[in-house]
């Protein structure tokens, strides 16, 4: 019996002494670097910067593949049925944590069939207004929606994504009657905000930037954690009295389940030291977020975290899931 025991333990020994050395060593060959969008979308960018900094620090190519269609799940499915040895990563957003909760069936296990490594950069969005509103605060947008019950229309691109579940945590939150508008995409709902079709909306800060700059609109509050060093003087949420309506998403990395956690340790080191490289990090200022870099398990966790606030937020307003 005590022999057996030290066979396990030996045996045991020289798996985390195997593993620790292809980390060591990893990478070895070109890394595939999944990109479940379209080219040219944010996430596609950033992918592409990203590997450019970390096939340097390599000394490997990093080959940024688009996978796009079916919300994300296509691309998904690549990295969840590949080999778990670090070669085949996965970019994509906290949209990733609605998978399961969104979809009857999906291909694979959005949380169990993958292992978070680490978040590129941090996500939210901003809340504005057609600049002619009469609001210049949340406080005010509330109280001129509650004098107006289903007069003001919001806009959002589509049942169950962020800007609609946010939209609708605002709606909850403060107890106002407003018309949900959906658009076909980010694009069409800023001129529809402009023209006063739709009165206020939650995009990301890439697409109220410059319409805001050229005054037509006006940014109310943004729903991240803390304030974005790209948004100093747009409140958060939570600092407008509203700390439910907080949506802190990211861009992170996935590979897939049962990756050795000395690879997955070596990537988010990787990635923490790439976003801070001056191609990635003007990158991430331009969209106005901030550089990530977390843990292995500090990323797991969060992720974990999202997939149950999720799950909270769909149930409460209501959307079924699709098959």
């Amino acid at each position: 019996m005590k022999s057996a025991g030290i066979l396990l333990y030996a045996v045991l020994a020289a798996m985390a002494a195997h593993h620790a050395a292809l980390a060591q060593n990893y990478p070895v060959k070109p890394v595939r670097m999944i990109v479940p969008f379209p080219p040219g979308g944010g996430v596609d960018v950033t992918a592409r910067v990203l590997s450019q900094a970390l096939g340097e620090g390599w000394g490997q190519q990093l080959i940024v593949e688009n996978r796009a269609g079916a919300g994300a799940i296509i691309g998904s499915d690549v990295v969840a049925k590949s080999a778990p040895d670090g070669y085949t990563l996965l970019i994509t957003t906290s949209g990733h944590a609605l998978l399961p909760v969104l979809y009857r069936k999906l291909p694979f296990d959005a949380v169990n069939d993958f292992a978070p490594v680490t978040d590129v950069h941090n996500t939210y969005l901003v809340l504005a207004v057609n600049s002619r509103l009469p609001a210049t605060s949340v406080k005010e947008l509330i109280a001129l929606a509650k004098a107006n019950p289903g007069k003001l229309n919001y806009g959002h691109t589509g049942i169950g994504v962020s800007p609609h579940l946010t939209a609708e945590m605002f709606r909850i939150a403060t107890g106002i009657d407003v018309v949900a508008v959906p658009y076909k995409g980010d694009s069409l709902v800023i001129p529809a905000l402009v023209a006063d079709e739709v009165q206020f909306t939650l995009l990301p800060p890439t697409n109220v930037l410059e319409p805001a700059r050229a005054g037509r609109l006006r940014l109310l509050a943004m729903t991240g954690q803390a304030r974005a060093s790209g948004l100093p003087n747009v409140p958060t949420t939570a600092e407008a009295g509203l700390p439910e309506v907080e949506q802190a998403g990211w861009v992170g990395l996935f590979a897939a389940a049962g990756t050795p956690r000395d690879i997955l340790g070596r990537i988010s080191g990787e990635v923490a030291r790439a976003v801070r490289a001056p191609i990635v990090a003007a990158r991430i200022r331009a969209s106005s977020y901030d550089a990530g870099g977390a843990t292995p398990e500090q990323f797991a966790a969060k992720f974990r975290a999202d997939v149950a606030r999720f799950t909270k937020i769909v149930r409460d307003i209501g959307v079924p899931p699709a098959d």
